[in-house]
């Protein structure tokens, strides 16, 4: 694990107990409904990267084989919780974004909600979910993004150097760079609330 994993790593430990009250009012402002689309389009066999506490757990459909990894192991023990709570049948198991432990080719659908600010590398987070997918299989995701307005940007550029270094929170990537290197194609794009919170559904094309 590199030294900025490590420390990204120590952040979720240390936030996981107050986790789920801090981001009820930043989902309520800026991302409502955004769990629900990515979940409602998951199928098959599915890997949800970073699954955190568990939030997205309500909202995906039944007869899902559904697969979690989560790098910081207290949030993953509060996600273990939730998913006993709901009676969802779901395997939760510590592990990095950035180098998963599964096979090429092993799930249909690959989720990532709110979680490619937080990795340090998100490149090789979307190499490993393309990686991992089987062709044809489904990338989605809910983040926030750097916006297309220039004086949103400047304000996120400022309160960036905080969260970078407090938070791990990056506030000026934007995944779809990330996606179109790897190779896969955009099906669906919608942004919102001045371009910073991005809704995506892509698949790996098959060769």
């Amino acid at each position: 694990m590199s030294t900025e994993t490590e420390r990204v790593r120590q952040i979720w430990e240390k936030m996981a107990p107050r986790y789920d009250k801090d981001i009820a009012f930043a989902e309520r402002i800026l991302f409502a409904g955004g769990r629900e689309w990515v979940c409602a389009q998951a199928a098959g066999r599915v890997l949800e990267v970073a699954v955190g506490t568990g939030r997205n757990l309500p909202f995906y459909p039944p007869h899902l084989r559904l697969t979690g990894i989560e790098l910081s192991p207290a949030m993953l023990e509060i996600g273990r919780r939730r998913g006993a709570e709901l009676g969802i049948e779901v395997d939760l198991r510590a592990g990095d974004a950035q180098a998963l432990d599964f096979d090429d080719e092993s799930f249909d659908t690959v989720v990532i909600t709110l979680a490619l600010c937080s990795i340090p590398d998100d490149r090789k987070t979307v190499a490993e979910a393309w990686r991992v997918l089987r062709p044809d299989g489904l990338l989605l995701l809910l983040e926030h993004v750097r916006s297309p307005l220039l004086a949103v940007r400047v304000l996120q550029r400022i309160v960036d150097f905080f969260t970078v270094r407090f938070e791990g929170d990056h506030l000026l990537r934007e995944p779809l760079e990330q996606l179109q290197v790897a190779g896969f194609v955009v099906d669906r794009l919608e942004r919102s609330k001045l371009g910073i919170v991005e809704r995506l559904a892509a698949h790996k094309p098959s060769l």
